[in-house]
């Protein structure tokens, strides 16, 4: 069998110190999380997190930034997941636009407010992402390369 660790996206939004956050349902009850989701087949990584905010939003997402990129497992007996956590900008609310079944609702929280209650975050990715966009990671966007059919 080949061994295939999950590939996601996630997007770090701040707007005046507060981060644009999703509460979702998961398999152990509300979670807070980034919007964040995985990459789909014949899709490129900037396509996936626009993607992503959009259904989980119901904005428009410009990625700007490369902040990480993240390998994690909670423990040997669950998957891997290889996470690219981009930071940008959202523009308006698409009011018309259903949100993905699982999430809840969206929140603008400080790091503060998310680190209050550490229990209630989708992984300890959240803050980790946070806080380095806080100590100013970024990376060009130029570093990730699409060659998706390419002959």
């Amino acid at each position: 069998m080949v061994w295939k660790p999950h590939v996601t996206v996630a997007a770090i939004i701040e707007r005046d110190q507060h981060f644009l956050v999703v509460e979702e349902h998961t398999d152990h009850g509300r979670a807070f999380n980034q919007p964040a989701g995985h990459l789909e087949a014949g899709e490129s990584l900037l396509d996936a997190v626009k993607r992503e905010v959009r259904e989980e939003t119901a904005r428009d997402f410009e990625p700007e930034a490369l902040v990480a990129v993240q390998l994690w497992r909670k423990s040997e007996q669950h998957p891997q997941f290889l996470r690219f956590c981009f930071t940008g900008s959202v523009s308006g609310q698409h009011m018309d636009r259903q949100l993905d079944s699982d999430i809840i609702a969206t929140h603008w929280l400080t790091r503060n407010q998310l680190a209050a209650n550490p229990d209630t975050l989708r992984s300890p990715l959240v803050l980790l992402s946070i806080d380095a966009y806080l100590a100013g990671q970024r990376h060009p966007l130029s570093l990730l390369q699409t060659f998706l059919d390419l002959a």
